[in-house]
C-alpha cells in the first residue's frame, strides 16, 4: 500500500513535514497545503518557503494548487516546475466557505461545464503530471456521475477521491457506495481519502476494497503521526518516539517563529488532534489550550509524557 499525507492548511507545512519524515519514514508522498494560483505566478513568502527544494530535502512533495482559472493554473504550474517538480495537484475538495464562495475547491464542482473547459485548457498547455483531489459533489453525491465522465476525458496522474460532498464538510460518513462506483467507472488510477484514523479502520477499508493500492490520510496522521508506520510494520505508536518527534517539531518552530504566542499557536493546532493519542488526556488538553507562555506549555507537556500512556487503539 502507498500512503500519502494529505495537505492540511496551517498544519502540514515544511516544518511539520521535515519533523515527520525524520521520525516516521513511511510516507510515499506529501502534498503541500494549497497555493492560490494567480496570473503573475508570484508566490507569497510563506508559499515559496513551503515548496523550495532546500526545505524539502529527501521528501517526495506534490505542490497543490487552488484556482478555477486555467491561465492562472498554467502560469503557476510553470513557476512550480522551475523548482524541479514533475507533478502538481488540483484542489477540488476544499469545503471552506470562503473558498467555495469564490467557485474554487469543492465549489468548482457545481460548475461541470466550466470545469471541463478548465481541464481541457490545462491539459492542452501543460506536459507535467496532474493529479486531482476531489469530493464527490457540492450539494449531492449524485453529482459525481457527471464529474467522473469529465475526469475520464483526461490523463490524470491520479484521482484522489474524498467521498463526501462539500456540504458534509467533515461530518457524516464517507459515501463508500459512490466510491465503489468510482472504482468501476474511473479510467484513471484512484486513491482513497477519508476517515482512516486507526489501523482497525484501515483494515476494515482494505477488507471492503482489496484492490486499492493507495490511500491518503490527513487528520489520522496528525492524531497519530506513526499511523502509516504502524500499519506497515504492525507496531504500536511508541511514546518515546512521539516525544522525540514533538521535541523536534517544537524546537524547529521556535527557530523560525518569533515570540511565545506564535509558537504556541502552531503547537496548539497540532495538539488539537495529537492529544487523542494519550490516555486520560482531557485535563492536559485544557491546560495546553490555556497556556500563554512557553514555560507553562513545557510544564504541561512534561507532565503528559510522564504521567500518561499511548491509547491502546493507537
Amino acid at each position: 500500500m502507498n500512503f500519502y499525507f494529505a495537505p492540511m492548511e496551517g498544519l502540514t507545512g515544511y516544518v511539520y513535514r521535515n519533523a515527520h519524515k525524520a521520525y516516521f519514514n513511511h510516507i510515499d508522498k506529501y502534498f503541500s497545503p494549497f497555493i492560490i494560483a494567480n496570473q503573475s505566478a508570484r508566490l507569497k513568502t510563506k508559499e515559496l518557503n513551503d515548496i523550495i527544494p532546500e526545505n524539502n530535502k529527501d521528501i517526495v512533495l506534490v505542490p497543490q494548487l487552488l484556482t478555477n482559472n486555467a491561465n492562472d493554473f498554467i502560469h503557476m504550474t510553470k513557476k512550480v516546475q522551475t523548482f524541479g517538480y514533475d507533478e502538481v495537484n488540483l484542489n477540488l475538495g476544499c469545503p471552506s466557505g470562503t473558498v467555495v464562495s469564490k467557485g474554487r475547491g469543492a465549489g468548482f464542482l457545481s460548475k461541470p461545464k466550466e470545469l471541463d473547459t478548465f481541464l481541457e485548457e490545462i491539459f492542452t498547455h501543460l506536459s507535467i503530471k496532474i493529479s486531482i483531489k476531489t469530493r464527490i459533489g457540492k450539494d449531492s453525491p449524485h453529482e459525481f456521475y457527471e464529474l467522473i465522465e469529465i475526469y475520464n476525458k483526461y490523463p490524470l496522474e491520479e484521482l484522489i477521491i474524498h467521498p463526501r460532498i462539500q456540504l458534509d464538510f467533515y461530518k457524516n460518513k464517507p459515501n463508500l457506495a459512490i466510491f465503489k462506483d468510482a472504482l468501476t467507472l474511473s479510467k484513471n488510477p484512484v486513491c482513497y481519502n477519508g476517515d482512516l484514523f486507526a489501523a482497525k479502520e484501515y483494515e476494515a477499508f482494505c477488507s471492503d476494497f482489496p484492490d486499492i493500492n493507495t490511500v491518503m490520510i490527513g487528520r489520522g496522521l496528525i492524531y497519530n503521526p506513526g499511523l502509516a508506520m504502524g500499519i506497515k510494520t504492525n507496531t504500536k505508536l511508541d511514546k518515546n518516539l512521539l516525544k522525540d518527534f514533538h521535541h523536534r517539531l517544537y524546537e524547529d518552530y521556535q527557530n523560525i517563529l518569533f515570540g511565545d504566542k506564535n509558537v504556541l499557536f502552531k503547537m496548539k493546532e497540532v495538539w488539537y488532534y495529537m492529544i487523542e493519542s494519550f490516555t486520560n488526556h482531557s485535563k492536559y488538553a485544557k491546560k495546553i489550550k490555556k497556556a500563554q507562555r512557553l514555560t507553562d506549555y513545557d510544564e504541561v507537556i512534561t507532565s503528559l509524557f510522564a504521567e500518561q500512556e499511548i491509547s491502546e487503539d493507537r
